[in-house]
């Protein structure tokens, strides 16, 4: 038509549109730079911290770097970008369950101690890899949530949870009468292991047999490292499978992740908060 000689007017008469619609749909679009900038800023959050965080831990990390936005906003980002965060799945834990005859439940469900070195827990978990099962037993700091000590075994037994209290013990160098926390498991109720607790001045706390919330942040703990990194790898080797839960623990949950219960800090804010502030 434009051949012909028509110019703008008749096309648009000719396909019943309006000539401000014409010229609105062929203007060129201006970049919104702070968009770009937001975006460009999401993904590389999603990046840094290998997928773990929703929406409302990418808001304070945003908020952080100087960006001016609320959750709606970030939620509808992240969609619009497909930014998707690796989720645990649901699980259900049984109820009740006898006391244990080694040690009281000193701990109590108490999870948020005002000092480190006050509480401990401890707890075993396993991995698969093509080698054969590696077990992991770890100890936390339930005030800071820090991952204090950390061991592995192709055997779940107490020599494994010795290891990994021992290396505690030398590393944080605790006062008396720090209270370490553990489920039933027989890792926990040995002589061996009972008698490196006394040996050091702590104080055995024990859960209600097969009862997991009572030990319920280090189960998380376990919860948030199969879910944001090992469900997601294919372990040829125990060693392949060591050095990547080591990076997962140091590197990223102490030192980088941040944890609701903290205010939105890593455990390793945390506790520089703590020291600054005593």
């Amino acid at each position: 038509m434009k051949k012909a000689g028509s110019n703008v007017q008749q096309i648009c008469r000719c396909l019943s549109i309006a000539s401000s619609t014409f010229y609105y749909r062929t203007k060129p679009k201006l970049i919104d730079a702070e968009k770009v900038k937001l975006e460009a800023a999401m993904k590389q959050v999603h990046v840094d911290m290998d997928a773990t965080y929703g929406k409302r831990r990418m808001l304070t990390e945003l908020q952080s770097m100087g960006f001016d936005l609320g959750i709606h906003k970030v939620r509808t980002s992240m969609k619009r970008l497909k930014l998707v965060a690796k989720r645990p799945k649901q699980h259900r834990y049984p109820s009740g369950g006898k006391a244990s005859v080694i040690a009281p439940n000193y701990l109590n469900r108490q999870f948020n101690p005002e000092h480190i070195n006050t509480l401990w827990s401890g707890d075993i978990t396993y991995i698969r890899t093509q080698q054969g099962w590696l077990y992991l037993a770890v100890i936390m700091d339930l005030c800071s949530r820090k991952v204090i000590s950390w061991a592995f075994s192709d055997k779940p037994n107490s020599e494994l949870t010795t290891r990994a209290l021992r290396l505690a013990v030398n590393k944080r160098q605790p006062n008396d009468n720090v209270i370490f926390h553990s489920d039933q498991g027989v890792q926990y109720t040995s002589d061996t292991f009972q008698q490196s607790l006394k040996e050091h001045g702590l104080i055995s706390s024990m859960s209600r047999r097969g009862n997991c919330l009572d030990n319920a942040v280090t189960e998380r703990f376990f919860r948030s490292l199969k879910s944001e990194r090992v469900n997601y790898r294919r372990y040829q080797t125990r060693r392949e499978a060591m050095a990547d839960i080591i990076d997962y623990i140091e590197p990223f949950y102490n030192q980088k992740r941040r944890h609701y219960k903290l205010g939105n800090i890593s455990p390793a804010e945390y506790e520089m908060k703590l020291l600054k502030s005593a």
